[in-house]
């Protein structure tokens, strides 16, 4: 696909954010120290990550299958979710792993604004657990929190979580157009069905725990000992700035996040650091399953 002169110029801009970052951690970390931590990883409780990734994805699959209007093959579901995650993960240029998802889910199905909703939910419903486990980490964790002055940070994160929902749901925004007014009949379908708000929320909740396993086992792997806030509380937020488009892949937003935030509980640089780049080497790993499948879907 050729790209635009903005296209170009944007991804300029975010290989220029991740390079920057990326320099400004390594001088603070150390390459060398860096290094060490990789070499010492437990290559056992590594190989458990990507394992620990696909599953996480099929639980993905599983929320997004739920929020479609009519049954789809989960197989498929599953394919396309891969798909996803290999297009966001190791192509990160102008096309983005939800736009592939949703091409090719309405190639079967033809129902735009379904099509286009489902994804979004999906996407939706996921931050939404996601906040709302920070939320509640974050309660449990507000000593803590208060000596190292974040505790207003997931509080005020969930607030704009809840203004911008608002003001795009109930403003209808771009509702004059015909795939933007059948995503909102879609979603007010959607919201009369509690049962299924609530199913998906849960496998939501799955998902985020799963992540977390992964980070946490990367980390033991390198003898490092999180703490409850460490990864209840500051995970959630390093997710969440990591999925601005501001970067490659996230590379060196999710970096500096890992270590600005560990190193508030004691982590030193260089260890967050590491623990970073194994767990995104580890989705990565296990995102190549999503290029396998692109390449049997380009064939039929």
């Amino acid at each position: 696909m050729k790209l635009s002169k903005k296209q170009i110029a944007f991804l300029l801009f975010k290989i220029s954010v991740s390079g920057i970052l990326l320099t400004i951690i390594f001088k603070k970390a150390g390459l060398e120290q860096v290094l060490t931590h990789f070499q010492s990883m437990n290559l056992w409780l590594f190989g458990l990550s990507p394992l620990l990734y696909v599953l996480l994805m099929f639980v993905s699959a599983h929320r997004w299958a739920l929020l479609l209007d009519e049954p789809y093959p989960i197989k498929k579901i599953f394919s396309l979710s891969m798909i996803g995650s290999f297009f966001n993960n190791l192509l990160p240029g102008s096309v983005g792993g939800d736009a592939v998802k949703a091409y090719y889910l309405y190639q079967d199905t033809r129902k735009g604004g379904s099509t286009i909703g489902s994804v979004f939910m999906d996407r939706y419903i996921g931050l939404s657990a996601l906040l709302a486990l920070g939320l509640i980490s974050g309660i449990a964790a507000f000593p803590e929190l208060k000596t190292i002055g974040m505790h207003l940070a997931i509080p005020a994160l969930f607030c704009l979580f809840i203004a911008g929902s608002l003001l795009f749901f109930r403003l209808r925004i771009g509702r004059r157009f015909s795939a933007v007014s059948d995503f909102y009949d879609y979603f007010h379908r959607l919201i009369r069905n509690r049962t299924k708000l609530m199913k998906a929320f849960g496998l939501s909740l799955i998902v985020q725990a799963l992540s977390l396993l992964m980070i946490y086992l990367i980390a033991r792997g390198i003898d490092q000992k999180l703490t409850f806030t460490a990864l209840f509380v500051f995970v959630p937020i390093i997710s969440l700035v990591t999925m601005l488009p501001i970067s490659i892949s996230g590379l060196g937003v999710r970096e500096s996040a890992f270590v600005l935030l560990f190193g508030l509980t004691g982590v030193p640089a260089e260890a967050s650091m590491s623990i970073s780049f194994l767990w995104f080497l580890s989705i990565v790993a296990a995102s190549l399953i999503g290029l396998v499948e692109y390449l049997r879907i380009r064939r039929h």
